[in-house]
């Protein structure tokens, strides 16, 4: 067994394929409801494949970003499942630590905690394992903690914790251009800065941006970093754009394929950007792009994320959509996952905090281009889980009132709509968190019509696409069931709560 003096790990929530269905990882931002806390787990995030030292199969893709960058340097270091922890222990000296929401408190995962007044998942996995016997040895013999990724800003809210569990540095932000020297200082015992924050400036360039050694979990892989939309609530807008080749992204993917992963999630903050013309999708790459992809992988394709004014200029002005899904993607399958941020659908306030939202249409237009986005990717069998926030600043009950009428035009079109609730991020971040308190009966108008709007789709969802390989029969049986408990128990709390609200 190789001794790792690098070891890169995180907790189950993360190190996990979500049984090869990525959207199952968002009930990990959830607590248990209806079911026991390892059920719902196991259904969120069962253990995954691992080799002889404990490595596993697939690993999160910003993880294997920093493996790689650390193997290229010449250091010994590999991600490692947290249950093989302890085969390292006397090899370990530095143990790096990676998550998308390591406390919860991104959204989702803050709002089910402010609903449920439980604890998600996981927050609660993620602190089991940093209380666990082998990380407390780990630091006992002096080694240094040092935890980044997209959630490294949570610590600063958490600094008791962060004392408690001897966490070395945190650095937020993108690190290719940092890790080295910090992982140097760390092994020849040199001090090490508390917090280090990677801006603008000091974002990689494309060269300096490795390639993945192993398999990411489902096939993720990066075609572009950044976003020129410039929303106020997102910290993605803060970083510079850039295009990832499209031969490194192919060898990426077969790197994926070596490794048993035959799917791949196109990661981009806006998949139909790749080589636009600004906020213009340009048919060439993408097709391009697409083409490409589906050449070489046989099983399912996602898009991580597509903005939707993407989505409605692509298809008016070049019928776009439509040459993707029905020449290329569909070939192989029957639908396609992304992610779309709604976020408001009050003119007022998305010209104060998202003007660019809609380019390049005019933000008077933004409800008319939600719609039409809705429409397109209906037509098409792409289903979308769709964000809303609620609390953003200067955000009126007026604002509340006209999101919840306006959903109503969304009502036949697939999909799922997820309310979040304001968490100060990007050029926002020195604003107040959307508290419980905050919550008014119009909130909960909006609440109430996404829930029943994504329960009534989540099931056309399972009966025509989802889970229907016979191996996963126990989560199709598991999801279903807890549809349904949702389901009785919404009919049963929200009158009570539209109530209380009243008075």
């Amino acid at each position: 067994m190789a001794g790792y003096e690098i070891v890169l790990t995180t907790d189950r929530t993360m190190m996990s394929n979500h049984h090869g269905k990525e959207f199952l990882g968002f009930l990990a931002t959830g607590p248990a409801i209806g079911m026991p806390e390892r059920l719902w787990l196991w259904l969120a995030a069962p253990k995954i494949k691992v080799d002889s030292e404990g490595r596993p199969l697939e690993a999160p893709y910003g993880m294997r970003k920093v493996e790689a960058k650390l193997i290229e340097e010449g250091f010994k270091a590999a991600i490692i499942d947290p249950d093989y922890l302890h085969k390292y222990l006397k090899t370990m000296k530095i143990l790096m630590l990676g998550h998308h929401d390591y406390f919860a408190y991104g959204p989702p995962s803050s709002e089910w905690w402010m609903l449920t007044g439980k604890e998600p998942i996981n927050r609660v996995s993620f602190k089991k394992l940093m209380e666990s016997p082998i990380v407390k040895k780990a630091k006992e013999k002096g080694v240094k903690i040092i935890v980044g990724g997209p959630a490294a800003w949570q610590w600063l809210w958490e600094l008791d914790l962060w004392k408690k569990w001897g966490v070395d540095t945190v650095i937020d932000g993108e690190v290719e251009r940092v890790i080295v020297d910090i992982v140097e200082k760390a092994l020849n015992n040199e001090p090490l800065p508390d917090y280090i924050y990677v801006g603008p400036h000091d974002s990689p360039s494309i060269d300096e941006i490795p390639t993945i050694k192993g398999a990411s979990v489902n096939g993720l892989v990066e075609i572009m970093r950044g976003c020129p939309r410039g929303c106020k609530f997102c910290s993605v807008t803060l970083r510079p754009l850039r295009y990832i080749p499209l031969d490194k992204i192919l060898k990426e993917i077969e790197i994926n394929k070596k490794y048993g992963v035959n799917t791949a999630i196109l990661h981009s903050e806006d998949v139909l950007l790749y080589g636009a013309d600004g906020v213009k999708p340009r048919p060439d790459p993408l097709i391009k792009l697409h083409e490409a992809v589906r050449r070489i992988v046989d099983g399912h394709l996602a898009w991580s994320h597509a903005s939707l004014a993407a989505i409605k200029y692509a298809e008016e002005k070049h019928k776009l959509v439509t040459k993707i899904m029905q020449d290329i993607v569909l070939t192989k399958q029957d639908f396609l996952g992304v992610e779309v941020g709604i976020e408001t659908l009050s003119v007022r306030l998305a010209k104060i905090i998202m003007p660019a939202k809609s380019a390049p249409y005019p933000p008077e237009e933004w409800p008319n281009v939600v719609e039409d986005a809705f429409r397109i990717m209906h037509e098409n069998h792409i289903v979308p889980a769709a964000t809303l926030i609620l609390g953003l600043p200067q955000e009126t009950l007026d604002d509340v009132i006209e999101t919840a009428e306006l959903l109503d035009r969304l009502k036949d079109y697939r999909s799922i709509i997820v309310p979040m609730f304001f968490v100060p991020l990007g050029a926002l971040k020195n604003r107040d968190w959307f508290r419980k308190n905050a919550v008014k009966p119009e909130h909960i108008e909006v609440m109430k019509k996404c829930l029943f709007h994504s329960l009534k789709w989540a099931e056309d969802i399972m009966n025509r696409f989802y889970l229907k390989e016979p191996y996963l029969a126990p989560v199709r049986l598991g999801i279903k069931l807890f549809i349904r408990y949702i389901k009785w128990k919404a009919n049963k709390v929200i009158p009570r709560l539209e109530t209380y609200m009243r008075k």
